[in-house]
């Protein structure tokens, strides 16, 4: 990497915050591997739901490799990330599904507790970074896992789960998926009361992949500032994930973020045939805080589930390079590294 000293000791400095990736699943696929050494797989430790419903990931993706573990967080600069459990495919599992990831989670983060931990609020994420730490914030990615039952979400919060996406692209009990946005349908009854006591019990409530009517619903409901983990701005990239003008500014009158993402074919219309450039994906955070305002613009790469414009989480100082080379200033750009997202989970999560 060609980034100046300067720029990767400013980098490190900041708090920086990734708000979405899908690590955990991606390290179990390839047999457990370890979150601090890509060399140590253990098969037969934690096997459970996800190994078994999802088997291997195949050759061609495996020969790819991880993208976010601890040794390239370190390198990267990432002080915190979201850490989501997507449950769309597990089909009738859902609950089992996320409680086997964070399971097979909390036994690795036990192994390394002077190099990670989990944290249940914004003060945590502050002392993580002082001592040295990152800090994991575990999401879920898809309200099926609650099963319809907002027991069964205390019970998540209790295990320390802090946000939870309603939707993934298809319909749940709680919303339409983005899949789905062409019908019209929003939250459902259930979802109204989803989000009213996530707000309640300090859940920060994730819009990506909603179907437009079910955000508006959401923006209509929700007492506290949501969050578009990862998402793009629609003017740029026609794609149902990502948001229009008007979105963008709705979530600037919530005080919430939207976390910018490296997916491909949300920063280009063709970016699943051709891969967009970097200067493509800087356009997008541009165009976010041209249309929502600096202090609601956040990174949310992907990183494991799609995010592959960036190699992986080493590559992460070079936001703050290109952010640099574009006139941002110093207190802007650490805005867009993790102060605005770190504002909106304290807003929402204590």
């Amino acid at each position: 990497m060609s980034t100046s000293k300067a720029i990767l000791d400013f980098h490190k400095q900041s708090l920086v915050i990734d708000s979405h990736n899908d690590s955990i699943v991606a390290h179990i696929r390839r047999r457990n591997l370890s979150l601090t050494d890509e060399s140590k797989k253990n098969p037969n430790q934690h096997s459970g739901t996800i190994a078994y419903l999802r088997g291997r990931v195949p050759p061609e993706e495996d020969i790819i490799g991880i993208q976010l573990n601890i040794p390239k967080m370190r390198q990267g600069g990432i002080d915190a990330a979201f850490f989501a459990v997507d449950v769309t495919r597990a089909w009738k599992n859902h609950l089992s599904y996320a409680l086997d990831a964070f399971g097979w989670f909390d036994a690795e983060v036990e192994a390394k507790p002077s190099e990670i931990c989990i944290i249940r609020n914004a003060a945590d994420i502050q002392t993580a970074k002082s001592d040295g730490k990152i800090a994991a914030i575990l999401t879920i990615e898809n309200s099926e896992a609650v099963e319809r039952s907002l027991n069964i979400l205390r019970s998540l919060y209790l295990l320390g789960v802090r946000s939870i996406g309603l939707t993934h692209n298809p319909n749940t009990w709680a919303a339409s998926g983005n899949d789905e946005g062409e019908t019209g349908g929003g939250l459902t009854n259930f979802g109204v009361q989803l989000v009213k006591e996530m707000n309640k019990i300090g859940m920060l409530v994730d819009v990506s992949h909603i179907s437009e009517r079910g955000f508006w619903d959401v923006l209509d409901i929700s007492d506290a500032p949501v969050i578009a983990s990862h998402s793009n701005c629609k003017t740029l990239c026609n794609h149902s994930r990502n948001l229009t003008n008007e979105q963008l500014k709705a979530i600037a009158a919530n005080d919430g973020v939207v976390g910018i993402t490296f997916v491909p074919g949300f920063i280009t219309v063709d970016g699943w045939k051709k891969t967009p450039t970097f200067t493509q994906l800087l356009n997008h955070i541009d165009y976010a805080a041209d249309i929502a305002g600096i202090d609601h613009v956040g990174i949310g790469s992907d990183f494991d589930g799609g995010g592959e414009l960036l190699k992986d989480a080493t590559e992460y100082p070079r936001i703050t390079e290109g952010l640099k080379d574009r006139g941002y200033s110093d207190t802007a750009i650490q805005k867009i590294l993790g102060r605005n997202i770190l504002r909106v989970f304290e807003s929402a999560c204590g």
